[in-house]
C-alpha cells in the first residue's frame, strides 16, 4: 500500500475516534448545536479557521494566484476583513442575544427578531445553496487524490465525505471544534512548510516577470474583479450562518471577540500563501489544463518525499473542515429552521438531535452526488457567497441594530435583491451591469429598500 494511502487512512480514522470520544459528552440539542455554550477563545479561534481555510482558500485561491498573481490576496484576505468586523460588532451582539433567547441557529434569530415566513425563506435560499458550497469543499479533494493516489473522482468524493459525516454526526459542534483543533495544526504545518521550500527553496517566483499584465500587482489587471470579491465575501463573513452559529458556542463575549479577531487575522496573513504558491506555479508550470490544478502539481512535482504525506494531510485537512463547517449549517437549517418550525414544533431533545444526525447523513450523501457531477469549485462558492450576501446581509444587520425593521420589510428586502441579482446576473451573463457585478445591485437593491421601510416605519419591537 502507498505510504500517502497510509497517512491518509491513519488520519481519517484518527479524526473519526476524536468524533467518537466527543460524542459521549453529547446528551442534549445544546451539546450538538452549541457545544453547551462552552467554547474558549482558542476553541473557537481553531474552530473557524479551520473551517474558513477550505477549498476557495486553498485549491481556489492557488488557481487564482496562478492566474492573475499576487493579487489573489483579497480572495482570502476579504474574508479576514469580514471576519474582524464580526469579531468586533455582529459576533458579540448576535452571542448576546442567542445567550438570552437560547437560541441555536440564524434561523432562531430570524424568527426571534422578524417571523417564521423569514425564518424559512432564508433557510430554503441557503439550503439550495449549502449544498453546492459543501459539493465545493469536496472537488478539489477529490482532484488532489485523484492526482496522487489514483482515486477515481466519485470514490475521494465518497472517501472524504464518509469521514466528515461519521465525526460530525457524532458529536456536532462539540467534536468538530475538537476535531478542527487537530486539524488546524496538521494544515497550518502543511502548508506553511509547503511555502517555505517552494517558494523560498526553489526560487520559483524568479521568472514572473514574463507572467501576464498586472501580475504583480495588488489590484492585478482589472480592479473591478477585487472589489467583485470584496463585495461579496466581506458581508458573507460578517453574517454567515455557519460561523454565526459557531460562535453562539463560545462561553463568553470575551471570547467572540478574542477568538474571532485572532482567526480574521491569521486569514489575512495565511492570504499570502496560496497567492503566492499560485504564482510560484505559473513560472514551474505555465501551460496547465486547468488553474485549479497549480495546487495538486506543486505538491506532486516541487516537494521532497519526506514532506509529502504532511501536505497531504493538510490538503485533506482543509477540504474536510470546511465541508463540517457546511455540513453544520445544513444540518441546523434543516432540523431546526424547517423541521421543528414546520413539521413537529413539539419535538423533543433526544427526536431532535435523531433528528439532527439523520439531516446530516442525508446532507452528506447529496453533497457527495453533486461533487461527483459538478467540475468547477470558485463558481460554486461564488453562487453561494452571493446569494448569503444579497439575501440575509442587510436584513440581519438592520435589524440587529435597529428596532424599525419589522418581518414585511425583511421579506421585501430578500425578495427584491435577490430578484434584481438574478435579473441582471441573466441580462449580463454573469459579466453585471454598466461595470457592477450581480451581487452588488443585488446588495445596493437590499440597502435601498430596507432604507426606504425604515423611513416610513416607527420601531415597535426590541432588536435584541
Amino acid at each position: 500500500m502507498s505510504p500517502y494511502v497510509t497517512a491518509l487512512l491513519v488520519y481519517s480514522i484518527f479524526l473519526m475516534a476524536i468524533g467518537w470520544w466527543t460524542s459521549r459528552s453529547v446528551r442534549r440539542a445544546e451539546d450538538f448545536f452549541v457545544a453547551g455554550r462552552r467554547l474558549s477563545p482558542a476553541l473557537l479561534f481553531g474552530t473557524l479557521l479551520a473551517a474558513n481555510l477550505g477549498a476557495g482558500s486553498t485549491v481556489g485561491a492557488t488557481g487564482l494566484g496562478y492566474t492573475h498573481g499576487i493579487s489573489a490576496w483579497w480572495w482570502v484576505g476579504s474574508a479576514g476583513i469580514g471576519s474582524l468586523i464580526l469579531g468586533l460588532t455582529v459576533g458579540p451582539r448576535m452571542w448576546r442575544v442567542a445567550k438570552e433567547q437560547n437560541l441555536y441557529t440564524v434561523g432562531d434569530y430570524l424568527e426571534h427578531r422578524y417571523s417564521r415566513g423569514v425564518r424559512g425563506l432564508i433557510a430554503v435560499l441557503l439550503w439550495f445553496g449549502s449544498l453546492a458550497i459543501l459539493a465545493g469543499q469536496l472537488i478539489p479533494l477529490a482532484w488532489i487524490l485523484n492526482l496522487t493516489l489514483g482515486i477515481p473522482k466519485y470514490v475521494a468524493c465518497l472517501a472524504g465525505g464518509a469521514v466528515v459525516v461519521v465525526y460530525f454526526t457524532f458529536g456536532g459542534l462539540t467534536s468538530t471544534a475538537r476535531v478542527n483543533m487537530v486539524q488546524l495544526v496538521v494544515k497550518l504545518s502543511g502548508f506553511i512548510l509547503a511555502f517555505l521550500l517552494i517558494v523560498s527553496g526553489a526560487g520559483l517566483l524568479s521568472g514572473v516577470s514574463a507572467a501576464p499584465t498586472g501580475f504583480e500587482s495588488w489590484f492585478g489587471d482589472d480592479p473591478s474583479r477585487i472589489w467583485g470579491y470584496f463585495i461579496v465575501l466581506v458581508p458573507a463573513f460578517i453574517i454567515s450562518p455557519g460561523l454565526l452559529q459557531k460562535i453562539y458556542g463560545a462561553r463568553d463575549a470575551r471570547a467572540v471577540r478574542q477568538g474571532v479577531c485572532t482567526n480574521a487575522v491569521a486569514l489575512m496573513l495565511f492570504a499570502f500563501i496560496p497567492a503566492l504558491l499560485g504564482m510560484a506555479a505559473y513560472h514551474a508550470f505555465p501551460s496547465l489544463d486547468t488553474p485549479d490544478l497549480a495546487l495538486p502539481r506543486l505538491l506532486m512535482d516541487a516537494l521532497p518525499f519526506w514532506i509529502g504525506g504532511l501536505t497531504l494531510a493538510a490538503v485533506f485537512s482543509a477540504e474536510i473542515s470546511s465541508a463540517d463547517a457546511v455540513l453544520f449549517m445544513l444540518t441546523t437549517s434543516l432540523s431546526r429552521d424547517l423541521y421543528q418550525t414546520y413539521i413537529e414544533p413539539g419535538a423533543s431533545e433526544q427526536r431532535m438531535l435523531a433528528v439532527s444526525r439523520i439531516t446530516a447523513v442525508g446532507a452528506g450523501l447529496a453533497g457527495v452526488v453533486l461533487a461527483a457531477v459538478l467540475p468547477d469549485v470558485i463558481t460554486a462558492l461564488t453562487i453561494f457567497y452571493s446569494i448569503l450576501s444579497v439575501a440575509l446581509f442587510v436584513p440581519l444587520i438592520a435589524g440587529l441594530y435597529s428596532t424599525r425593521p419589522n418581518a414585511n420589510g425583511a421579506l421585501a428586502t430578500i425578495a427584491g435583491s435577490v430578484l434584481v441579482m438574478i435579473l441582471v446576473h441573466l441580462g449580463s451573463n454573469g459579466g453585471g451591469l454598466a461595470g457592477i457585478s450581480p451581487a452588488t445591485w443585488g446588495i445596493g437593491t437590499a440597502v435601498v429598500i430596507m432604507a426606504l421601510h425604515m423611513l416610513y416605519r416607527r420601531g415597535t419591537r426590541p432588536a435584541g
